[in-house]
């Protein structure tokens, strides 16, 4: 469908004066001005300006950082108005959507946009076009994402940037994630940031950092994106952030997930994707990175890097446990504003002129991940990786600095000279082994009944597949996990985590009817193992959902207990011999409480559940 003149004319407008005021910022930014020290650093590659259209038009798409040449960005008001306006200036080929409310009671907004009217699942699904979702402000004092996001969404609707693009894959937009967020505007959120003059706030009005929140899903924020996720299924899940830490010369990461070996070789088609990006910043003048850089020991560059992959709590690892590719971008919090802007342009310019030819590609291999994760049942599984020992010494553009004694802190301190651009010889940690590697059960995962509706929601969030038991299975054949320690952590995310040892070991118990199965075979299976391996960092028990399992709620009092030891023993010799054995370790011979239970927990009253984590291993369904 054709576009009014007048909307043509306006949006062609406002991407022309997008490009011409962003390209202004960066110049005035450029290598040597007062407003970007960094020196040496080589100016991105220019983009033709648009087409010089009368200006009769106010350009109505134009955001606030736009105007203002990039110094201020809007509050989320302007997104409330650009996403209707951007549905009234491509009819047919832009649709303004509601996907969820925040806590605060805003609106949580997202554009989809395609060249034939694939603007929302079920279309994009009847035709099998890929989707690529994309979202800014997951950090809302982050906002280039924003702010780039809405230039690049106008260019390729324009077909200025990657043309064909749209006829190819369906994008989505989330322009902010975290909205209530972004509207605890103020300045001096970010000193670590170079502009704009006032952003929002990191974490959520619940005080919720969501970019923790992709597993455990408990912000409403969250809640919703997943839902978002599930509708849409994207083939690549962008997250535009920009990164802390110190000051370099490199303005752009990306990291592409999976990067590790997945299921169906998934990781192949991530790591070409990640060389064509890598390759194409680097050509428009950019210089990007791969890997997150932040150093093993803060402050303190010669220390090296670690580049192994992060948790599920992650979006880019969430995308990967899904089976889909995820792209993390940090732009450098120390380049200013209009370059960080003009480098998620410029990195959603290489993603889309990539899909533009290889977006048949992405969804192929998104398929066979999906078909060969729903064959993981009793294969090996990595859960967790990290690091290897061995370095690669890597150039990595930085500045001149010195580690000097503080008088403020009486540590060390890091001390940059941005007008002294060098090299520094970086040890690179990335190459990557498994830290924690399971064995997928035969037929899948039980939860007992007790617990059965709060983890079905949990399941639904994440589009995994499960079925209630409609009758008991008495004395069933069952893996179950009876921590051997437990060790509970400080609060993080508003959660008390835990960490456990122990193992799965056959038992026989009885299952409730109402109890969940959770079958192995389906194309979510890296994600059921995620979620339900008690020792996976982000499952359900890391995060301290199954807490009250380790805590006992029945007692013997000392002297019942000394009762009971002593008619223990009178009756049963082999448990004298187990406790004078215990005896002669010093630790147990010196603590009462520990010596009275050690026959509390051999006596007939013991709560049997105490530290049995409710998930166990199932070798054959226990549906009928």
């Amino acid at each position: 469908m054709s576009r009014p003149r007048a909307a043509l004319a306006g949006s062609v407008i406002a991407s022309g004066i997008g490009l011409i005021s962003l390209l202004a910022a960066c110049r005035a930014s450029a290598p040597g001005s007062p407003t970007d020290p960094a020196v040496g650093r080589p100016a991105p590659t220019p983009v033709p300006p648009a087409p010089s259209i009368s200006a009769a038009s106010p350009p109505s798409l134009a955001t606030e950082a736009e105007r203002t040449g990039f110094r201020r960005t809007g509050r989320y008001a302007e997104v409330e108005r650009l996403c209707p306006a951007f549905e009234q200036a491509y009819p047919g080929r832009a649709r303004c959507f509601r996907f969820g409310t925040t806590p605060e009671g805003r609106p949580m907004l997202a554009i989809a946009a395609s060249a034939d009217g694939a603007l929302d699942p079920a279309a994009a699904r009847a035709k099998r076009r890929p989707v690529i979702l994309f979202q800014g402000g997951i950090h809302a004092g982050e906002l280039d994402g924003k702010d780039g996001g809405f230039l690049a969404l106008r260019e390729l609707l324009d077909g200025a940037m990657a043309p064909g693009a749209l006829a190819a894959v369906t994008a989505v937009f989330v322009p902010v994630f975290n909205v209530d967020g972004h509207e605890r505007f103020g300045p001096n959120q970010r000193p670590n940031q170079r502009g704009p003059e006032e952003t929002g706030f990191r974490t959520t009005a619940q005080n919720l950092n969501l970019n923790r929140d992709y597993m455990k899903a408990e912000a409403p924020e969250m809640r919703a994106m997943l839902a978002l996720l599930d509708a849409w299924d994207p083939v690549v899940l962008v997250d535009l952030h920009t990164t802390d830490g110190a000051k370099f010369q490199h303005d752009i990461a990306v990291l592409v997930e999976p990067s590790a070996p997945h299921p169906g070789g998934l990781d192949a088609a991530a790591r070409d994707l990640s060389e064509a990006l890598q390759a194409r910043l680097s050509a428009l003048g950019h210089l990007p990175l791969p890997f997150y850089p932040s150093f093993r020991t803060e402050d303190d560059p010669s220390s090296g890097i670690d580049a192994d992959p992060a948790p599920p709590r992650f979006s880019q690892s969430y995308s990967a446990a899904r089976n889909r590719v995820g792209v993390l971008v940090e732009t450098h919090s120390w380049a200013t504003h209009p370059r960080r802007v003009r480098a998620v342009r410029d990195l959603l310019a290489a993603l889309f002129e990539r899909a533009a030819s290889g977006a048949g590609a992405l969804r192929a291999a998104a398929d066979r991940a999906d078909a060969a994760a729903a064959r993981l049942a009793g294969a090996p599984f990595v859960l967790s990786h990290r690091a290897g020992p061995v370095p690669r010494v890597f150039p990595f553009r930085g500045f001149a600095y010195e580690r000097r004694a503080s008088e403020i802190s009486g540590a060390l301190w890091t001390r940059y000279d941005e007008s002294r651009p060098e090299i520094w010889r970086v040890p690179l940690f990335d190459r990557i082994e498994p830290d924690l590697t399971v064995t997928a059960p035969a037929a899948g995962y039980v939860v007992p009944a007790a617990h059965a509706a709060w983890v079905a929601d949990k399941l639904r969030l994440h589009g995994v597949r499960f079925e209630p038991l409609p009758k008991a299975r008495p004395g069933f054949a069952v893996e179950a996990f009876r921590a051997d320690a437990v060790a509970f952590q400080p609060s993080f995310e508003g959660r008390t985590p835990v960490k456990l040892q122990g193992t799965f070991r056959p038992e026989r118990l009885d299952l409730p009817r109402g109890s969940l199965f959770v079958p192995i075979a389906q194309p979510r299976a890296p994600l059921v193992l995620h979620l339900l391996e008690p020792l996976a960092p982000d499952s359900l028990v890391a995060w301290g959902f199954f807490n009250a399992a380790f805590e006992r709620k029945e007692y013997m009092e000392p002297y019942v207990a000394e009762e009971e030891a002593r008619r223990m023993l009178a009756a049963d010799p082999a448990l004298r011999a187990e406790f004078e054995a215990r005896l002669r370790d010093p630790a147990f011979a010196g603590d009462p409480a520990a010596r009275l239970d050690f026959f509390y927990r051999r006596h007939p009253s013991w709560d049997e559940r105490v530290n049995l984590v409710p998930v166990y291993r199932v070798a054959v369904s226990p549906l009928p």
